[in-house]
């Protein structure tokens, strides 16, 4: 019995049923069938899922899926359609009668459809089964964040490259007559990308007092002697997995306070994947970072060390598990970033970013590029 079928019995369920595209990750996970249409899963307790699609999509379903499928004619609905005029009705009656019992739902389950299921059957809420499946890997899946890990480092690079062949000209970074932007360095990684087959979005390129704010896209020129943070996380087109990476460079010597701080987070992330394993908790990992940082003066909260430690990367760059205050204990087969940093507002910010993967004795670090601040 497998952890899905487990949950099932727990709440006393029949089925697991989850509706989406293939962006939602689970629906991806569980069906290896892409696709922007919404496709009905449904998992009967012991047997294996199906899929229901449009009859448009049931020939290439059936070609491409991971698991059966069944055009919705024949799963019932076009039938009920007849009687029920209301869409959501005839969908979630559509479900009750296929699995004829008791549903186990992810807390994302559209309100609409499980009020519609409830007026047929009983819907349990699940907690998040299917999620923390997916949070350790398999070996197809770590082959699958290692090759995009490889495109996202010839990325960096090539923006690195960008900025070093800079010049320097009355405090502006240029690159030929032009100055060098954030907009253009994130548009030559993402054309980059792109030849390689891959998909990058909302990628950080911020400078100066932008580098405070963790998140900030950046925009405008590039300045000499200012920490510049490059943040991507680019998706595999193809298997859909992400991985993601962060440096802090800077063309010229910066002021002694972002010199240090990045000698402070490279220590934070050193002493992280030292003590990431197995069976330690994630909240565990984070705190001896807090400790480090507190150690050499620097503060926790508001500003500071202002995020979690890591998280999760897979389908979606962001998912479990979390090395943070709430962090459970690691898995053997879980990718996870380690990204400390550090952000003041009027000096500036510093954050490096590594992914790897967690093993029964340590951490397996599959990000290869160096950290260097100047360059």
């Amino acid at each position: 019995m497998d952890a899905l079928d487990r949950s099932m019995q727990e709440s006393g369920a029949d089925a697991y049923v989850l509706i989406g595209s293939s962006e939602n990750a689970d629906m991806r996970y569980l069906t290896r069938y892409i696709t922007t249409d919404p496709v009905v899963y449904i998992r009967k307790r012991g047997e294996q899922g199906v899929i229901i699609v449009s009859q448009m999509e049931y020939d290439r379903a059936v070609r491409e899926a991971a698991v059966p499928a069944m055009t919705r004619a024949e799963a019932g609905l076009l039938r009920i359609l007849e009687e029920e005029k209301d869409r959501w009705r005839a969908l979630g009656r559509m479900i009750a009668e296929y699995v004829n019992g008791p549903v186990l739902v992810p807390p994302t389950f559209p309100y609409a459809l499980g009020t519609a299921i409830s007026g047929y059957s009983s819907v349990h809420l699940d907690t998040g089964t299917v999620e923390a499946i997916r949070a350790v890997k398999t070996r197809e899946e770590i082959t699958h964040i290692r090759r995009i890990q490889k495109a996202t480092e010839t990325a960096m690079a090539h923006a690195v490259d960008l900025i070093r062949s800079s010049k320097p000209k009355g405090g502006l970074l240029f690159l030929g007559k032009s100055p060098l932007s954030s907009e253009r360095v994130r548009s030559a990684m993402h054309e980059l990308l792109r030849s390689r087959g891959c998909i990058a979005r909302e990628t950080i390129v911020s400078c100066g007092e932008d580098t405070a704010t963790p998140h900030n896209r950046g925009s405008g020129p590039l300045r000499e002697c200012e920490p510049i943070v490059i943040d991507i996380f680019p998706q595999d087109e193809e298997n859909g997995y992400y991985s993601d990476m962060t440096r802090t460079v800077s063309r010229g010597e910066p002021a002694i306070e972002i010199r240090e701080m990045y000698t402070a987070v490279r220590d934070a992330q050193d002493l992280a994947a030292a003590s990431i394993k197995s069976g330690v908790a994630g909240s565990a990992v984070y705190q001896a970072v807090v400790d480090l940082f507190k150690d050499q003066g620097y503060t926790t909260g508001l500003k500071g060390f202002t995020h979690n430690l890591g998280h999760g990367v897979g389908l979606e760059v962001h998912e479990l598990p979390t090395l943070g205050p709430g962090g459970d204990a690691l898995k053997a087969g879980n990718v996870v970033t380690n990204e400390p940093g550090l952000y003041y507002p009027g000096t500036g910010g510093v954050r490096i970013e590594n992914v790897g993967v967690v093993t029964r004795n340590g951490f397996r670090c599959l990000t290869r590029f160096p950290r260097e601040l100047v360059v």
